[in-house]
């Protein structure tokens, strides 16, 4: 998928500067990327490191959506605010942002794209082909997922978040075709077919297999009680804790699930997180959110089907596939 097809050649100053990947991934995969268009909505510490790992790798394009003015706060896990509140006063976090990613790479159009996720609409993404989104309430999430589902053109569907030492990734790329090949044979086609993040996520739990990661459902009952509470994304903290708590109790006396798949201990370490991001995380999840979008870009390699999750506490990375529910 991505980028328009690849007939296009590359330059001569492309070709030398992008000389290592292309011996790993190809010209062919190369192009592909110099063609791709890619939106962000949500600046923080996760989505910055993607940003920086697509910008270097040569995407066509990368647009920022987050009007939100830089505070101390995004100081912590975002490198690309410098420290000098003469450079980010009374600034956005897309404009500081996208003037720092032009100079990691200068044959990549960088821009800001000014407005609220949660009001985009259908028409402004046929621009793109990749959409990330980050730090947003799940109804927004579920808007902008059910518009790219819309258009007549495929777009890639990406939600990221960081929680404290935790993090989750989704990915939606709808009917996917990519190619895999070992070493001394022939490529092989692929084919995938993604749920929607509602039917991802509207799954009854005593369907899931018992070792579904226990992030999984603890996502689910934060979303929900932000949802219920009119909160914005991340905007619950500590405090919230017993009726987080009472949720959880009715959510899963409602799903059949026991209450210890969601332990209180982890409620306890995401919920105080809000929009703090720890670095060493971020850095994980937006390096693997930059390989799964190079890899769905160039139709090359098995992509994320179609949770990840990550916990620093035992270092380890689980993939997820939650399908839809049964329609019979």
């Amino acid at each position: 998928m991505g980028g328009g097809g690849a007939e296009e050649e590359l330059t001569a100053q492309e070709t030398a500067l992008y000389d290592r990947q292309i011996r790993v991934w190809g010209v062919d995969a190369q192009k592909r990327l110099s063609k791709a268009h890619v939106l962000v909505c949500g600046i923080n510490g996760t989505t910055t490191e993607f940003c920086k790992n697509i910008v270097l790798a040569g995407v066509g394009s990368l647009s920022l959506m987050d009007d939100h003015l830089v505070t101390e706060d995004d100081l912590y896990a975002n490198f690309l605010i410098p420290h000098d509140e003469s450079i980010y006063g009374g600034r956005s976090r897309a404009e500081v942002c996208c003037e720092s990613l032009k100079d990691f790479n200068p044959m990549v159009r960088v821009a800001v794209e000014k407005g609220d996720p949660s009001q985009i609409n259908g028409e402004l993404l046929e621009k793109f082909d990749i959409i990330v989104v980050s730090c947003a309430s799940i109804k927004t999430k579920l808007l902008i997922n059910d518009h790219c589902r819309k258009r007549s053109k495929h777009i890639a569907f990406y939600t990221i978040e960081c929680k404290d030492s935790c993090g989750e990734i989704f990915v939606d790329l709808q009917n996917h075709t990519y190619a895999i090949q070992k070493v001394g044979d022939e490529p092989k086609q692929k084919e995938l077919t993604y749920p929607s993040l509602q039917d991802a996520i509207s799954v009854p739990w005593k369907n899931l297999p018992r070792k579904t990661t226990k992030l999984y459902f603890a996502m689910r009952v934060l979303e929900n009680y932000e949802l219920s509470e009119g909160r914005s994304a991340c905007e619950a903290s500590l405090s919230d804790l017993p009726a987080v708590l009472a949720l959880r109790k009715d959510m899963c006396d409602k799903m059949s699930l026991s209450e210890s798949q969601i332990p209180t201990a982890l409620l306890e370490r995401l919920l105080p997180a809000g929009m703090k991001q720890h670095p060493p995380v971020s850095a994980i999840l937006g390096g693997i959110l930059g390989q799964e979008v190079i890899k769905s870009i160039s139709g090359k390699g098995d992509p994320i089907k179609n949770f990840f999750y990550y916990d620093a506490t035992d270092g380890k990375g689980i993939m997820e596939d939650i399908p839809p529910s049964s329609s019979d």
